[in-house]
């Protein structure tokens, strides 16, 4: 297309950027707010509001939860259309296996199984005969969080970054993975265009005209965070892996079944139940005995994850794994024991290398770690991210609006009507849901429900708005909807915190001085923080709208023609 290497590069980042821009942008805000999920998972629910457990007693707490644990309504339908035959009254489902997850930063416990049902299926290849249950609990009491009370954090904006909660054939996983996969591209192709790459790490020259300082700013954020943009797209590549590449469910199916056969018979952990009852033994026990074993390996020794198959049969088995979150890489140093005796089956050994590798570009990217101030790093990366991004929105219309207005073309409006809506509407989106959170009823039926209505809502009427203002670009102006929408986004973000304090009486005050509470104080300040940055934003868009026409030319006037042979490669070819 190009005599020339580097203007195609040019050609590639531009236009790989213009069009996945929208989507790498969701990716990389809800990413940094999910590193904190939990913690808005608090705010959100304020029942959670209480310091986080450590894996309460199996023995005496859990195992009555179980025997309560129904299988959800749900799953239930979904197996329904898969089965031949009514499905049985889920009261009399047997629970043949069981799990608890919990971090170090969560109070509430996840817990869930699977139920053995006697239908047929009515595809034979199907051999996925369960269905599941689930439930959140109070770790304290045993008592279950409603389950309708949405997770904002960790069941809103976390899938939000992987998967656009866009789940129709997995759409919107497909949909990231090819951006992250052309994200790979653009930024190689990033670094081949900019030769000075070092010089633009310390360059940002405000003063100058729009253009000139959106490229400044899109190189500078480029450059600072490469390397957290380049592991981030490459990690989410090899979790999703599975995904994207199927194969193991599908072409190779037979072998992966026999696979699993066979590793049955090197591990010990029996695959098929024997069809013999056997009650299970204290699991309290084999937990106390995972913890001297880890304690021996020098490990600490608290439990992430308890696992149990084949229930109440001879080849029952419980697994105990580590929480792990001492390091980076995702482990849990698993160990197996015989569910009806609590004799121990297996201690897994060290892994291959190859194995090793993949758990510590998992951990990486999952940042299950105790580390706050790299937690805050993460966050900082992310939004660095979307800087990088928006500006690139930003200096594209600005090349090429004059241009546009003068062919009469609708181009720059159209992308500028969608840069606001991602980069602004997607930020008013986010609080709305927030604002809803405090404004619903917490016992109105179907409130998850609601929440994520106000925040498509919000978003939708987001999109409209910037469509409906953007008509300037048109005419090489600037848009009134990006001043606008930071304008709603100071409202909101203010509401929010007010909102929480009137409805739970947890105000700054309370949570950061007389009984503090990190958690609920941090969101009230990142939503402060997010106003004040939206009126100083608001309050510069009004000043450059209100500067003399003949501001601009006279300031470019005053500008250099060239700021070097560089430069001026960029505008003319990026």
């Amino acid at each position: 297309m190009y005599n020339n290497f580097r203007v195609s590069m040019t050609w590639v980042h531009t236009w790989f950027g213009l069009v996945l821009g929208y989507v790498l942008m969701a990716c990389f805000f809800f990413g940094a707010l999910s590193v904190f999920d939990r913690e808005i998972d608090r705010w959100a629910i304020p029942k959670t509001r209480f310091e986080p457990q450590p894996m309460p007693s199996f023995d005496n707490l859990l195992m009555d939860v179980y025997k309560k644990m129904e299988p959800h309504p749900v799953d239930m339908a979904a197996t329904a259309e898969r089965v031949i035959g009514d499905l049985p009254d889920p009261k009399t489902m047997p629970l043949v296996s069981f799990y608890a997850y919990t971090t170090h930063r969560d109070p509430v416990l996840a817990i869930g199984g699977e139920f053995s049902i006697p239908n047929k299926p009515k595809n034979p290849a199907d051999d996925h005969l369960h269905v599941h249950g689930w439930a959140t609990i109070d770790p304290r009491t045993g008592e279950a969080i409603p389950d309708d009370a949405l997770k904002i954090g960790s069941g809103w904006f976390y899938p939000m970054h992987y998967s656009l909660n866009f789940h129709w054939n997995n759409l919107g996983y497909w949909i990231v993975g090819f951006a992250a996969l052309m994200m790979l591209a653009a930024l190689v192709t990033g670094v081949i265009m900019h030769r000075k790459i070092f010089k633009e790490f310390f360059t940002f020259r405000r003063e100058k005209r729009l253009q000139r300082s959106t490229l400044d700013l899109h190189n500078m954020s480029g450059v600072v965070a490469l390397p957290f943009h380049f592991f981030f797209a490459l990690t989410g590549l090899i979790i999703f892996a599975g995904i994207y590449l199927p194969v193991s469910h599908t072409m190779l199916k037979p072998l992966h079944d026999q696979h699993e056969i066979l590793d049955a018979e090197r591990t010990g952990l029996p695959h098929e139940p024997a069809g013999v009852y056997a009650p299970i033994a204290s699991v309290d026990a084999m937990i106390v005995e995972a913890k001297r074993r880890w304690a021996a390996r020098d490990m600490a020794g608290e439990v992430g994850y308890v696992f149990a198959d084949h229930l109440n049969d001879e080849n029952g088995y419980v697994s105990i794994y580590r929480a792990g979150s001492d390091r980076v890489a995702l482990v849990g140093e698993p160990i197996h024991f015989k569910a009806s005796t609590g004799e121990v089956l297996r201690e897994e050994p060290p892994q291959a290398a190859v194995f090793e590798i993949n758990e510590f570009l998992t951990g990486l990217h999952l940042q299950h770690f105790e580390h706050w101030m790299l937690r805050w790093l993460y966050v900082i990366g992310g939004l660095l991210g979307c800087v990088c991004i928006a500006t690139g929105f930003i200096f594209f219309v600005e090349k090429r609006k004059q241009q546009h207005a003068k062919l009469n073309s609708q181009g720059a409006r159209l992308v500028d009507a969608l840069a606001v809506t991602t980069v602004t509407g997607m930020v008013i989106a986010a609080i709305a849901i927030l604002v809803a959170n405090r404004l619903l009823p917490a016992d109105l039926a179907g409130k998850g429900e609601w929440e994520m209505k106000a925040f498509w809502s919000a978003w939708l009427l987001a999109l409209i708005h910037a469509g409906w203002r953007s008509a300037p670009v048109a005419k090489a102006m600037n848009n009134p909807a990006w001043r606008e929408q930071c304008w709603v986004i100071a409202v909101l973000a203010v509401a929010a915190v007010i909102l929480n304090w009137v409805t739970t009486g947890d105000n700054l005050v309370k949570t950061i001085f007389t009984d503090t509470y990190w958690a609920v104080a941090g969101v009230d300040l990142s939503l402060l923080a997010a106003a004040v940055i939206a009126l100083w934003t608001a309050r510069k868009l009004k000043q450059r709208a209100l500067a003399p026409v003949s501001d601009s030319p006279r300031r470019a006037a005053q500008e250099p023609v060239v700021a070097g042979i560089d430069m001026a490669a960029e505008v003319k070819n990026g």
